[in-house]
Formats: C-alpha cells, structure tokens, sequence
C-alpha cells in the first residue's frame, strides 16, 4: 500500500545484449553498501526487469522522502554508488542523446510515465466513469 507522500518512478535503458549474463550476474549479488545508500536516501521496493526482445532494462522504485533532487544527488554522491555506476554503465545504452553515463547533467535512464495504477481500493468510481 502506498503512503501519501510516496512518489513512483518508473525508468528504462538499454542493455547491451551482449552484456546481459554480466549484468544479471551482477545484480544478482548488489553490494550492502549500493542497498545502503537507497536506503539512507528513501528509496524502497526497488526492482530491475529486463525484457530480452527489445533489450529493454525497466527500473520501478518508490522515493519516500521529502526531497527529491536532494536525496538523488547525495546518492550519486556516494562512492559506492560511483564504483557501481562505472561497472554498469559501460553494460548499458541511454535512450537520452547526450547522455554520457549515471549522475551527469543529461540522465542516462529515460523516465517513464506511468498511465495506469491500482492498488486494490475500491473501484466504486467506475461504476460512473466507464460508461462505454
């Protein structure tokens, strides 16, 4: 269940195909101090997906702070997350032209905009907007 104050994103990138087995590899054993620094900057219910036939990597956490950019930018400070960033950057492609690498001025994942969320409350209201 959400909290009022929590803020969904939801981000994708490319996965070079070539990279996949490293990548998952990787992933499958995250250092305590990348978990840490999520933590400490409110970020939680963090999954990574990869979709093979379009080499799509999708990201969705949940940021539960109060201030964004603040919390973002004091985790791309964190040389943990620096070490990790240039172990997996060079495994991705960014959709964002410019974008150089994690934690420069253009973004290296592409935000997603969400269409769609339920959360299993009541549905009440459709009885009244989905007259097709």
């Amino acid at each position: 269940m959400s909290v009022s104050h929590t803020k969904r994103i939801c981000q994708t990138i490319k996965l070079k195909p070539e990279c996949a087995d490293e990548y998952k590899k990787r992933h499958r054993n995250v250092c305590p101090g990348i978990l840490n620094a999520l933590r400490r900057h409110h970020i939680v219910d963090y999954s990574n997906n990869h979709y093979p036939p379009l080499d799509f990597l999708i990201a969705n956490f949940k940021y539960t702070g109060s201030d964004f950019d603040k919390d973002m930018k004091a985790t791309g400070d964190d040389e943990e997350t620096q070490r990790w960033w240039r172990l997996t950057d060079g495994m991705q492609e960014s959709f964002n032209d410019g974008a150089s690498g994690s934690g420069k001025e253009i973004p290296w994942w592409t935000d997603v905009e969400e269409v769609f969320r339920f959360e299993g409350g009541s549905s009440a209201w459709c009885v009244e907007s989905c007259r097709w």
